[in-house]
This record gives structure tokens, C-alpha cells and sequence, in this order.
């Protein structure tokens, strides 16, 4: 099996060697650049399994880099920012990137988003327009009849929890504000606040954790909002 090839564009290069020294452990390969000047034109001709960019770069900033390489490839993208506050504007800018990271970071952590995402898309694609999205950890959803599998059982949700895992299950990993998680499952519910959405999350969580054991289907980042990490 070949190897998994990471690309990361980080100034700051202890951290960058930090990360390296960690991904190589898991035998991937690792591919490390200082600045933004050729990030676009090495990530494109390298064509990794995925890309951690940070946001503040000299030369060309991350957030540029990041709309360049997505207009032209899919490579997931991790974004990495040192302020916690700005994840929420990223999030509005709808970069395309598949995960947010703030510094400081604990290794151990990127590492299990990005063994994550590497998951998530080396699955198979189902070509089947009529089939409900499934994910091999056994959940279904089917948006035509409002419907919740789990394996073979069937998990009673409420049109709101319905709503709001549906947002997050289509877009496993991408990381969903509270604001965004309104606008999108409740465009026209005025009763239904942020710590709504929490609590809906809470009870979520609650009915899919007899079924998903210790995974943690639902990932809170903090001071951001949610994620689906099936």
C-alpha cells in the first residue's frame, strides 16, 4: 500500500517538524514548506493526500493558497489559524477547506483529524442517486422519508435533531458554527436559539451512543461549534 503523503506549509518550522516527526511515526510521507511563494504550484504538482496550511504565511497567505488549490483540486485541506476567534470567519468565507486547527495545537490531536479525514475519503463513493447516505460506522439517513438507521435499527429523532444531524452528517468533518447550524437547519424557526442547538446535540448524542459505542460520532470544537466525524 502506498504511502499517505502530507503536505505542510508552516512558517514557524519547529512546529511544522513537530507534526512531521508525528506523521512519520505513522509511516506517511511528509513534505514541508516554510512559506506561501510556491505552496499553489507544489501542492498541485505533488497532488497529496492532503494539505495543513496555515493562515499566516509569508509570500502568499494560506487563506489565498487555500481558494487557489481548491478552484482546481479536491485535496483536503486543514486550515490552521493562531486565533480562535477567526475560525468563525473562516467558516463564513466557505473556503472550501475540510477542517480548522487553532494554535496552539496539541500533535497527538492534528493527527487524529487528519487519520480522520484520510478515512473518510479513501472510502468508495456510492454512485446510487436513491440509496440513503450511509457511513461504514452503520448510520443512514434518508432526507425523502426522514428516516434514521443505525445498522438495522431504527433511532426515533425529532424533525429539529433530524435537521441539524443532517447538516453535519453530509459534510462529515466540516467544522459547522452554531450561527451556521441555525441558518441552515432552521432558516424559518425564530424560537430556536444557540444553546438550542446544544442542547439538541446533547440528545443526539445520547441516541446515537448505544449504537456507536466509545466513538464520539459528534466532535465539539471549542468556542466553534460541531462536526461529524462518523
Amino acid at each position: 500500500m502506498a504511502q499517505d503523503h502530507i503536505i505542510i506549509v508552516e512558517d514557524e518550522e519547529a512546529l511544522a517538524e513537530v507534526l512531521k516527526d508525528y506523521l512519520s511515526q505513522l509511516d506517511m510521507r511528509v513534505t514541508v514548506l516554510n512559506d506561501g511563494h510556491s505552496a499553489v504550484e507544489t501542492i498541485l504538482e505533488e497532488d497529496p493526500d492532503l494539505v495543513i496550511l496555515d493562515v499566516m504565511l509569508p509570500g502568499k497567505d494560506g487563506l489565498s493558497i487555500c481558494r487557489e488549490v481548491r478552484a482546481k483540486s479536491e485535496v483536503p485541506i486543514i486550515l490552521e489559524t493562531a486565533r480562535i476567534e477567526e475560525i468563525d470567519r473562516l467558516l463564513g468565507l466557505e473556503l472550501g477547506a475540510d477542517d480548522y486547527i487553532c494554535k496552539p495545537w496539541s500533535p497527538r490531536e492534528v493527527v487524529a483529524r487528519v487519520k480522520a479525514i484520510l478515512r473518510r475519503t479513501k472510502r468508495p463513493v456510492s454512485t446510487t442517486e436513491i440509496a440513503p447516505q450511509e457511513t461504514p460506522d452503520g448510520l443512514q439517513m434518508n432526507e425523502e422519508n426522514w428516516t434514521v438507521f443505525f445498522g438495522s435499527e431504527q433511532l426515533d429523532f425529532t424533525r429539529r435533531e433530524f435537521r441539524l444531524l443532517f447538516i453535519l452528517f453530509k459534510r462529515p468533518g466540516r467544522v459547522f458554527s452554531r450561527a451556521q447550524l441555525l441558518e441552515l437547519a432552521f432558516p424559518d424557526d425564530a424560537m430556536v436559539f444557540d444553546r438550542t442547538v446544544d442542547s439538541h446535540i446533547k440528545n443526539i448524542r445520547q441516541k446515537l451512543k448505544p449504537f456507536s459505542g466509545e466513538d464520539e460520532l459528534i466532535r465539539s470544537v471549542y468556542g466553534v461549534g460541531y462536526a461529524y466525524d462518523g
